[in-house]
């Protein structure tokens, strides 16, 4: 039986004031029968009470999203040619009290690998029959579909049929998903046609986006004559001369990324620090590849000509010079750079400290590491280490044979409040069990069959390292009595030889 929800303190003394006010006026006969019709709730909070139980939590919505990929599957493994005319009909009589949204679209196509082309046909019956907006975040989504099953024919249908709705987010996709594709012909040729096919004019955000997706995909050459070919209409800004330099420093195109930026110095552009971390980070990449002992001298050169040209340094060029320098174990070097950031007046980065800390690990030198994270909360960086961070730690621990320590890293995790997983779980119990530690292993996995992770009971051989084999007490055999006459003769021997007088050594004198 439903009652009526606790007045709030406001409410309550405003029925007392009109209980005591009408209390004059109306006898008391009257007042008890306006009792009871006080007691219902008020307006404001039934409609409460009915927008709560409408609300949808998120495990049914995650429940109707995997409802709703299975029918699209099932739709696009069928092989009858009316498929796509059932689908509509189907959807119209089974999904007809749902509530669509973009976020709920996205968590669909995402869940939905093996739809297809079936997903088209769900955006159609979303726009005609469910009142859904075709905007352009929704556009970029269905794009980003069909580009990952690189349905390019279907994504030029699609934006065709939609055309008022495309914006910068699907511009974004398109181009990203041409240029991952390795389409950069079709990318561009793209780009030039999105004003008269799409109404989009070309500027210099346009442009922009161009630049990173053929530069985040390893066509920075394709982007360069781009920029420019269209620097007459579109000029552009110190952003794209960062992307472009960057791009070739991915590539390891030392040689074009100096060109380029020679090329833009001349130009009038004054680069800055973001240019200078690129061709660093590029040197100690080769460098890593080729002579690993001639990236710290090389990276120490361009620092000298960044102080020569007035550049400063910051956050992400000592943050490159720790990184590469960990990729090398070169943890003493790093840790010197560390701590001349705040001679700079700078102060390490999540990711920093996150490096330095797989490092140390690595080097095994648990002490530090542990005194990094430590540092690493303090410093307001606690949320970086995450689940996955714990995980990276006790992997390296259990890597280089620290199961002692990977356990205490383990326990750390739990007091800060991160449950473990599968993979953690599984890592441990593999190892412990394989250091012959049985009783540690199976109390790690009680605990996490009580925690309710699904890990799975294996056998594991013991490393042979690790097993105390017995010695076998050797017994003394009896002695045959060939062996005791010969070991006699020859005790004789050498208690005869012991009397006989040595030849003195003939000496020369000169």
């Amino acid at each position: 039986m439903w009652r009526p929800p606790p007045r709030s303190p406001a409410l309550y003394h405003l029925l007392r004031h009109l209980c005591t006010s009408s209390s004059s006026s109306v006898p008391s006969n009257s007042l008890l029968r306006r009792i009871p019709f006080l007691n219902f709730p008020p307006p404001f909070l039934s409609s409460l009470r009915s927008l709560s139980t409408s609300s949808t939590p998120a495990a049914e919505l995650s429940d109707l999203a995997n409802k709703i990929s299975g029918e699209l599957t099932r739709f696009a493994s069928s092989s009858e040619l009316s498929s796509s005319l059932d689908l509509p009909r189907h959807f119209s009589l089974h999904f007809t009290d749902v509530r669509f949204s973009t976020p709920l679209l996205l968590e669909i196509l995402n869940i939905s690998p093996s739809a297809g082309r079936a997903a088209i046909e769900f955006f159609h019956w979303l726009v005609r029959h469910r009142g859904f907006t075709a905007d352009d975040t929704s556009l970029s989504h269905l794009i980003n579909y069909l580009g990952r099953q690189k349905e390019f024919k279907a994504v030029h249908d699609v934006l065709v049929k939609y055309r008022l709705a495309f914006g910068h987010k699907s511009l974004s996709a398109t181009l990203d998903r041409f240029t991952r594709a390795g389409r950069a012909s079709q990318a561009i040729h793209f780009f030039d046609c999105i004003e008269r096919d799409f109404g989009l004019k070309p500027d210099l955000r346009a442009l922009s986006l161009l630049v990173s997706s053929l530069c985040s995909n390893g066509l920075t050459g394709h982007a360069e004559r781009e920029v420019k070919r269209l620097a007459d209409k579109i000029f552009p800004d110190e952003q794209i001369c960062y992307t472009l330099i960057g791009g070739y420093s991915d590539e390891l195109k030392l040689e074009d990324a100096k060109r380029l930026m020679g090329e833009i110095i001349r130009g009038g552009f004054d680069l800055g620090t973001p240019a200078y971390n690129s061709i660093i980070d590029c040197v100690c990449r080769l460098c890593r590849r080729k002579d690993p002992l001639r990236m710290l001298p090389e990276a120490r050169k361009l620092l000298l000509e960044m102080e020569s040209s007035g550049i400063p340094r910051n956050q992400e060029t000592f943050h490159v010079l720790i990184y590469n320098l960990c990729k090398i174990r070169k943890t003493e070097d790093s840790m010197k750079l560390f701590r001349e950031m705040s001679q700079w007046g700078w102060s390490p980065e999540a990711e920093t400290y996150l490096v330095l800390i797989r490092s140390l690990y690595q080097a095994a030198r648990c002490s530090e590491a542990d005194e990094m994270i430590g540092f690493m909360r303090s410093a307001g960086f606690g949320k970086s280490l995450d689940r996955k961070a714990y995980y990276g730690f006790i992997k390296i621990l259990c890597g280089i044979e620290r199961v002692e320590h990977a356990m205490k890293v383990f326990r750390m995790m739990k007091g800060y409040g991160h449950s473990p997983g599968i993979k953690t779980y599984g890592l441990l119990i593999e190892k412990l069990a394989t250091c012959n530690q049985a009783d540690s292993a199976n109390r790690l996995f009680k605990e996490a069959v009580f925690r309710g992770v699904p890990v799975v009971s294996k056998e594991y051989k013991v490393d042979l390292r690790y097993v105390k084999v017995k010695k076998k007490k050797e017994e003394k055999k009896r002695e045959t009595l060939p062996e005791k006459m010969k070991r006699k003769r020859k005790r004789l021997k050498m208690l005869r030889m012991s009397f006989v007088k040595k030849p003195k050594s003939r000496r020369r004198f000169v």
